[in-house]
C-alpha cells in the first residue's frame, strides 16, 4: 500500500477573489493539477525571476504560489495574459 502525503493548499484573499471569477470547469481543471502537485510534486513548475515563488502552468492558466511551512500558498490565479502584470 502506498501513502501519499498531500501538502495543504491555502489561498490568499486576492487569489480567492480571482479563483471565484473563474468558470467551474476551469476551476476543476486547475484544482486537479494543483492537488496533483501538492501530493506528488508533479507538474509544469518553474521558479519566477525577480519574484519570490513559482508558477504552475495549466494550459493558458497560471497559478503563482510559494511554499511556507509545508503549505502551498497560492498568491494569484489567472490567464497567462493577465497574471504577470
Amino acid at each position: 500500500m502506498r501513502y501519499i502525503f498531500m501538502r495543504p493548499i491555502v489561498f490568499t484573499p486576492a487569489a480567492t477573489r480571482q479563483w471565484m471569477r473563474l468558470t467551474v470547469t476551469t476551476r476543476r481543471r486547475i484544482s486537479t493539477r494543483l492537488e496533483q502537485f501538492a501530493a506528488m510534486g508533479h507538474g509544469d513548475v518553474k521558479r519566477l525571476k525577480g519574484r519570490a515563488g513559482c508558477r504552475l502552468r495549466i494550459g493558458d492558466w497560471r497559478v503563482i504560489f510559494f511554499e511556507d511551512n509545508g503549505q502551498i500558498v497560492v498568491a494569484a490565479v489567472g490567464h497567462r495574459r493577465e497574471i504577470y502584470e
